[in-house]
């Protein structure tokens, strides 16, 4: 630990990067004044909180480590959930500092000094943030607080990846003001009132300024799953501006869903998505599948990395433009890259942005056992295709594979447990390679449909 006397201030650091302009041994990400000092502390101990919480088996876990993006013109702060059924995002705005800040994406940090320096910050205390090589500095009146970088948590790199793609689903369904989204939030039930996994999930539709709580999925319904899981946002409430609630379309039949929940703060967005159920993890969801069993995306995954250029929106639409792909193709990329971390999805601003994390796509690939067992069976001919049918046999049995709304359905006990709801069987999956790879490639020109999703800018 050093000690100055410069007034407070927060410097993150990391060893190595790339930049807009290429590689850098000590890409500087920020240098300047947060001009919320008190609200932005509050926000970085949320995400500090989350990534130390365990939700389902509750349990006191080490602490993990917030990621932090530049964007150019925000930072951004990411964590999630030690059972990673909790993902939280700070994005700090424009307008809440007071400095240049530049691009690149770490690691950090977060312990028990450092949590009490951010704890004792008052709204007219200076805070002051920079970013370098290896290091986190706090420095408060008492003088600072030095925390070194540790590696990152494996599973989150399966959390980013699945997040994005879940996410990228989701409207904006309620929106409250800041007086009744603090009533609210302070009236759910406190960790520890529910035992284990979440019994059953809960539902909200929006009623005038509030919510109204309803027994059943509805249209324009929102999923809550493990309300208890939001309440470590209490550290924010006293800054909120707002409150806004996004989530994906329902029905009537629908089973519980994730959802998004994002705490308006001065110059700042803090957002909570929770997975459909307490015991259940982002990094297992399985909505990356299906880019990752198209062999073309990876070739359209290089192709669309070189256009990205560190921007914090990335708009479909101007990706095809620039690659030559089809919107539907460029989406499939993006899924790919965010295999690595390389792709998030910002629900207020309904696109997607860069960071860089140090995996490779071709390591998810790899190390997922779905899509290990689904290529096995390609290669070991038990896939026969009969049109929208297709019949895939494992040792003594078979499944029979079905063609349904958009979809394949299967006959095998994962299906019937999951209903798709977290992603394709092997054997789906097995029967998509097998398709793909018995038709002919496409070509990268936009079919009508896609040129009405890029005259549109639509990007789902």
């Amino acid at each position: 630990m050093r000690r100055t006397a410069e007034g407070r201030s927060i410097g993150l650091e990391t060893s190595g990067g790339t930049t807009p302009a290429g590689q850098e041994a000590h890409p500087r990400f920020f240098h300047g004044f947060l001009t919320h000092p008190q609200a932005t502390a509050a926000g970085l101990l949320c995400v500090a909180d989350i990534a130390a919480a365990r939700y389902y088996q509750p349990q006191l876990d080490h602490w993990r480590d917030p990621v932090v993006t530049g964007n150019g013109d925000r930072l951004r702060f990411e964590s999630f959930s030690a059972c990673c059924g909790v993902y939280a995002r700070l994005d700090v705005l424009g307008d809440a500092v007071d400095g240049e800040i530049g691009h690149g994406t770490t690691n950090v940090d977060v312990n028990a000094p450092l949590r009490d320096a951010l704890t004792r910050v008052g709204a007219s205390d200076p805070l002051r943030l920079e970013v370098g090589p290896d290091d986190m500095t706090v420095t408060t009146f008492d003088g600072p607080v030095v925390e070194k970088k540790v590696p990152l948590p494996e599973r989150w790199l399966r959390g980013f990846a699945e997040t994005q793609v879940i996410a990228s689903g989701f409207d904006l369904r309620a929106e409250l003001p800041a007086g009744e989204a603090v009533r609210y939030l302070r009236g759910l039930p406190r960790p520890g009132a529910t035992r284990g996994a979440s019994t059953g999930a809960r539902w909200v539709v929006p009623a005038g300024r509030s919510l109204r709580a309803t027994t059943r999925p509805v249209p324009g319904a929102v999923c809550l799953p493990g309300p208890e899981r939001l309440t470590a946002l209490a550290r924010v409430l006293r800054h909120a501006t707002g409150l806004r609630i996004y989530g994906p379309a329902v029905t009537a039949g629908s089973g519980p869903v994730a959802s998004a929940w994002e705490i308006g703060l001065p110059g700042m967005r803090l957002t909570l998505t929770l997975s459909p159920d307490t015991a259940r993890g982002f990094s297992g969801e399985g909505g990356v599948l299906d880019a990752l069993a198209a062999d073309e995306s990876a070739e359209d995954a290089d192709l669309v990395s070189v256009l990205l250029a560190w921007n914090p929106v990335v708009e479909i639409a101007d990706l095809a433009v620039q690659s030559g792909l089809t919107p539907h193709r460029v989406r499939a990329a993006l899924t790919r890259l965010g295999t690595a971390g390389r792709i998030g999805y910002d629900t207020a601003e309904a696109a997607y942005f860069h960071r860089e994390l140090p995996y490779d796509t071709g390591r998810a690939e790899r190390d997922n056992p779905r899509l290990r067992a689904a290529r096995a069976l390609v290669d070991a001919g038990a896939v026969r295709l009969d049109g929208e049918t297709a019949i895939v046999t494992v040792e003594d049995h078979s499944h029979r594979v079905r063609s349904a709304e958009g979809r394949l359905t299967c006959t095998c006990r994962w299906w019937a447990e999951y209903r798709g709801g977290r992603g394709p069987c092997r054997h789906a999956l097995a029967v998509r390679i097998a398709r793909r790879t018995a038709a002919p490639r496409t070509t990268t020109s936009t079919t009508a449909h896609d040129k009405a999703d890029i005259s549109t800018g639509a990007t789902r």
